[in-house]
Order: structure tokens, then sequence, then C-alpha cells
């Protein structure tokens, strides 16, 4: 990122007071319970099967494991998944698999 754009984003994060996913492109992730997954901010699904969910992310992937997964629904850079979740791991770009 260029040094206007890093001090455009610095100023708009201390003026507008945004929450920090929205800044910084994060994923915003709300499990209720281990039945139900919400994701925002996510860049395309890699891999779906019952089993296991991986989301491209901006700077990485987000995998999801556990059974019976179904996505309920997909709107742009949200979804969401229900089943029993058993795991959500987070892995950074440059990360070994």
């Amino acid at each position: 990122m260029t040094r206007i754009g890093r001090r455009l984003r610095g100023w708009t994060n201390g003026v507008l007071d945004l929450p920090q996913d929205v800044l910084q492109e994060m994923p915003r992730i709300t499990l209720i319970g281990n039945k139900e997954l919400y994701i925002e901010n996510h860049r395309g699904v890699l891999h779906f099967s019952s089993e296991q969910l991986r989301l491209a992310l901006t700077q990485g992937v987000l995998e999801i494991s556990g059974e019976g997964l179904v996505i309920r629904n997909i709107l742009g850079q949200e979804l969401a998944v229900i089943g029993i979740i058993g795991e959500i791991r987070y892995k950074e770009s440059g990360e070994n698999p």
C-alpha cells in the first residue's frame, strides 16, 4: 500500500471511528454455540464438503471443520454455515498448509 493510502486509512480510522474489520478488510466471525457460524468479509469459497469449508480471505484462508456442514446462505462477502462446528482455523498468507 502506498504511503498516502496508509495515511488516509489511519486518518479515517481516527476521525470516523470505524471498526477494524471494515478498515483492514478483516473477516468478522460470529459463532453461535457450535451450531451456527456467520462469516463476513471473505473473498470466496475454496472448498466445501459436509466436513470442511475453506474460505479465501484478503490475507489468508479460513478453515472450518465439523460434521453435517451446510451453507445456509451466501450473499456477496457474507456466508452462514449450520451444522456441528468442530474447529475454526485462520491461516495467514505464507503459512504452511
